[in-house]
């Protein structure tokens, strides 16, 4: 095996440091339990430890006042720690990551619908995660971006992206208009059919994004995030790869789903979805295009106009409908003419 980059152990050994004196001052690890999902067959936890003051005499974190954006990120990953998972009566063991992730996927059927599972540290740290099991005959699902696609925060721009993430108050940002109502009329009409939030964000802010999230209203899903900072291939890991995994993992775990891709026109996401439609076209069903205005796509990438990418897909290639709107109110009426509209055989 080659050995790790050259940043990702220097970032451990940071880690390491780090832990070693927070833990002599009394700092004790803490869950920060995340939505999960399952199928017919297994049933994926996701959650992150971190170290902090005494848990018994701190807040849940779900609970926590709201924040500036700079304290999500000053945490300290408990890593290498013993993590105890119970799901439907059975109990397994995982172990966290370099980064303090626990991302485990157990053999465990659950009925369809919305559970509860347990997660452990040390045996007296306790917390609870949801999962959600979409309905075994489900043929529709959503896959939703986050940043300019839900919520306004332009990024990546650096320096717009650090003013966002460090020093904004989570609730001054913007909700993009329309688009939970959206996601809730395109659920409403295919009953327990998942949804996932797909984005290159990082997990630290998974509680700031689930908060924003249920205060606008739009429906619960998992959050499919990354991880920033070095890996052990280099300093900086592929936002753009990370969907493109994700979105290959969505289609061979739920094969009968067809897909309804949403994004924007800021970065890469138009050029992502029709790749992946024309690789797993019987997986799409449609795309949905937020069209950023001129303002917003100077503060994503510099131009006043949408990205280009070389690296687009094939346009002598079929790929899925792909319908384009400044918000959900314009999205809306076109994906459901989409949707209603037979299927080519």
């Amino acid at each position: 095996m080659a050995r790790p980059h050259y940043a990702s152990r220097l970032e451990d050994w940071f880690n390491i440091g780090v832990q070693a004196i927070l833990r002599r001052r009394g700092w004790r690890e803490r869950i920060i339990p995340h939505v999960g999902y399952g199928t017919s067959d297994f049933v994926r936890v996701l959650a992150r430890v971190v170290l902090g003051r005494d848990p018994r005499n701190q807040p849940r974190f779900e609970e926590d006042q709201v924040m500036r954006g700079w304290r999500v990120f000053v945490t300290a990953p408990a890593t290498k720690v013993a993590v105890t998972v119970t799901v439907g009566g059975q109990t397994f063991d995982a172990v966290t990551d370099r980064g303090g992730f626990v991302d485990l996927t157990v053999p465990v059927v659950l009925p369809p619908g919305w559970h509860e599972i347990d997660l452990g540290v040390h045996g007296d740290r306790q917390a609870r995660a949801r999962v959600f099991v979409p309905d075994p005959d489900a043929t529709f699902g959503l896959v939703s971006d986050i940043d300019d696609t839900v919520m306004l925060t332009m990024l990546p721009r650096p320096m717009i992206a650090a003013w966002n993430t460090f020093v904004r108050d989570e609730q001054a940002r913007r909700v993009v208009p329309g688009m939970a109502q959206l996601y809730d009329e395109l659920l409403a009409d295919h009953p327990g059919a998942p949804i996932f939030y797909l984005s290159t964000g990082a997990w630290n802010t998974a509680p700031t994004l689930t908060r924003f999230l249920a205060r606008h209203g739009y429906p619960v899903g998992p959050l499919l995030l990354t991880d920033w900072g070095p890996t052990n291939t280099g300093w900086f890991r592929s936002g753009q790869e990370h969907k493109r995994t994700a979105l290959r993992r969505l289609a061979k775990e739920f094969p009968n789903v067809r897909w309804v891709l949403v994004g924007d026109d800021g970065q890469h996401d138009p050029q992502l979805y029709g790749d992946f439609a024309q690789t797993h076209p019987d997986h799409v069903r449609a795309i949905g295009i937020r069209q950023l205005t001129p303002a917003e796509q100077v503060l994503s990438h510099g131009l006043p106009v949408p990205n280009p990418d070389p690296g687009a897909h094939d346009p002598q290639r079929p790929t899925a409908a792909t319908v384009h709107g400044p918000d959900g109110h314009a999205l809306r009426p076109q994906l459901r003419s989409v949707l209603t509209r037979p299927e080519p055989t």
